[in-house]
Formats: C-alpha cells, sequence, structure tokens
C-alpha cells in the first residue's frame, strides 16, 4: 500500500479478507488432490492463515522477498505443520519455486501488492516519509541498490523519469533539479532531509492539498529500488500459467500504476481473439480466463473506516475457463 498509509502490527487486519476467501473458495475443490493455494506476497501471513484455517486439506505455498516478513509470518503459521512451504522469492520467481518443489499446477494464487505494515513501521527500513530514517527502501534487504544510492547516483534527467512515471509527480524536474543541486553539497543520506527537500521543491498553493507531497517521490523511488512494475509485469502472466480450469487469481492494488498493469493483462487473457473477419469464433481463440470481478473491486465504506490500509486498494480477479493451446 503507499507509503504513509500504516497501522501498527497489532492492529494489523488482512485487505478485503472475506471478499478474497469467498473468491478463491470454488477454485480449492475442482480437483481430486489436495489443493494448492499460493501467496505471492505472503506478509504477515493474515491471508494465508484464513484460508489454511478455512480449508483444512489446504497446502500454502508462500513467497515474500522480505526476510523478516518470512520469519515473522512463520511463527505465525508454524501451527499447520507441513501444509506450509515459504520461500524466499519475488513473485516473478514463482515458476522456477515451483519448479524446485515439483508443483506442476496450482489452484488459487493472490497477490497483495505494495509494502507491508511492518516494513513502514520499523522506521529504520526508510519507507516512510513521517518518520526520519536512512534512505534505504529495499524489500529485500540482501540486495545491494537502496533508496541513498538511486537519489545520489542517478542522473538528474533519470531521477526526473522516475519521479514522473512511477511517482505520477508533476513537479519532477523540478524535484529531480533540487535533489541535483542538495547532493552537490553534501549526500542526501535520511528520509527527513529528503521529504524536507522535496516540500520546499513544490509550488506552496499545492503543498496545501493531497496529502503530504514526499508521498509520490517515495513511491517512485520504492518502485524503482524494488524494480516492483518489472516484476509484477512477469508474475501476473507467470502466474496464470500456473492454473488449470477452475483455478483463480485475486490481485490488491494500491496504486494505479500496478492496477492498470493488471487490468491490461487479464484483459488480454479474456479476450476473444478470433481474427474479425471471420463469421464464427474459432474455438482455440476463444478466452482462456473470465473476469470474476466488474471492473476495479472497491473496499467497503465499513472497512475502509476500520482498516485505514484499505483506502486505496483496488482489487481484480479471475479464473481459467480453457487451457492453453
Amino acid at each position: 500500500m503507499d507509503v504513509g498509509d500504516h497501522t501498527a502490527d497489532a492492529g494489523h487486519v488482512p485487505v478485503m479478507l472475506d471478499r478474497v476467501l469467498t473468491l478463491l473458495a470454488p477454485a480449492l475443490g475442482v480437483h481430486d488432490r489436495a489443493p494448492v493455494y499460493v501467496d505471492g506476497t505472503l506478509g504477515m501471513g493474515g491471508h494465508a492463515e484464513a484460508m489454511l484455517e478455512a480449508h483444512p486439506g489446504l497446502r500454502l505455498i508462500g513467497l515474500d522477498r522480505d526476510t523478516t516478513a518470512l520469519e515473522r509470518a512463520g511463527r505465525r503459521l508454524a501451527r499447520f505443520g507441513d501444509r506450509v512451504t515459504l520461500e524466499h522469492a519475488v513473485y516473478d520467481e514463482l515458476p522456477q519455486v515451483l519448479e524446485r518443489l515439483g508443483v506442476p499446477v496450482v489452484d488459487a494464487v493472490l497477490f497483495d501488492l505494495g509494502v507491508s505494515s511492518p516494513q513502514l513501521d520499523e522506521a529504520e527500513r526508510g519507507f516512510a516519509y513521517s518518520y526520519d530514517a536512512p534512505l534505504d527502501m529495499r524489500m529485500d534487504r540482501t540486495q545491494s541498490l537502496t533508496a541513498a544510492e538511486v537519489v545520489n547516483g542517478y542522473p538528474p534527467a533519470e531521477l526526473a523519469r522516475i519521479l514522473r512515471e512511477y511517482g505520477e509527480e508533476r513537479f519532477a524536474q523540478r524535484i529531480a533539479a533540487a535533489i541535483a543541486r542538495e547532493r552537490d553539497k553534501a549526500p542526501l543520506d535520511s528520509t527527513r532531509r529528503l521529504a524536507d527537500l522535496v516540500r520546499t521543491s513544490i509550488p506552496a498553493a499545492t503543498r496545501r492539498t493531497g496529502g503530504n507531497p514526499a508521498k509520490r517521490t517515495f513511491q517512485a523511488l520504492r518502485i524503482e529500488v524494488n524494480g516492483e512494475l518489472d516484476s509484477w509485469r512477469r508474475a501476473l502472466p507467470a502466474a496464470l500459467d500456473a492454473l488449470p480450469v477452475g483455478g483463480r487469481i485475486v490481485v490488491l492494488s494500491y496504486h494505479s500504476l500496478e492496477d492498470r498493469i493488471t487490468k491490461q493483462i487479464l484483459a488480454a487473457q479474456t479476450a476473444d481473439t478470433t481474427p474479425p473477419d471471420l463469421p464464427v469464433p474459432l474455438p482455440e481463440h476463444q478466452p482462456r480466463f473470465t473476469l470474476l470481478t466488474r471492473g476495479a473491486e472497491l473496499p467497503s465504506d465499513e472497512e475502509t473506516t476500520t482498516n485505514p490500509r484499505a483506502g486505496s486498494v483496488r482489487m481484480r480477479a479471475a479464473e481459467r475457463v480453457r487451457e492453453a493451446t
């Protein structure tokens, strides 16, 4: 979810939990074997725990790039024993994970994209502009690239592109120029310094509306550091390929860039590709998936009131209806 929209661990509530359970349940009794559920963004394990409780024969394969998240989720899910397999991996590595585990198909997949509550709440991770911390923003702390390296090492034109494309920041050029001037004096190494610099780079009239002016810059840097959009473009098709007929997928997105990619990929998979000049649809060109949601489904007003994390979520879901040819 977007940086800044976070709650304490103790108050963590999985987003749109009941709806996720309802959408995925029909996929879990289709085949004559123990069903397999992939949580591609395990996080704190809230959705996974609910799925394991609701379906006693279910096997979970949980992925997360954050080793801290895996440790915490592992403790939470320990009572389910060998029904749980946790993997330190980015979600676009799903095909390699499944091959290594000897799992040819999975029945249900969930992706809850964005930053998890613990990542935001741990000041030293550097994701949130509300704390002063080192400019880090790595979801996987075993990787080398940090936000500080991006801010201090990228050319101004590249910084502006990232802010414009990944943060949808109108004042990308101004902010990038200000960063370049500031880092010439001394490296930018703290979240507070960067947030203050962004605020002073944006016209005063704009600063008065739309929340913290650093929000878009922090989002853009986080996406760049973690390669989120490129990974997502690979991950979603891979997950769809792993589903058999009757298999289902649910995606929770928290900003328009992720949701746009999701919408485009699902649209391609749910389209009839019969050439328009042919009088009848061709079986091999029929859609491989059908949408389970009408457009992007939003959380209820009640949920957004009680669970601030759900405020910006957009949910899309689909079911495989035809094998690939």
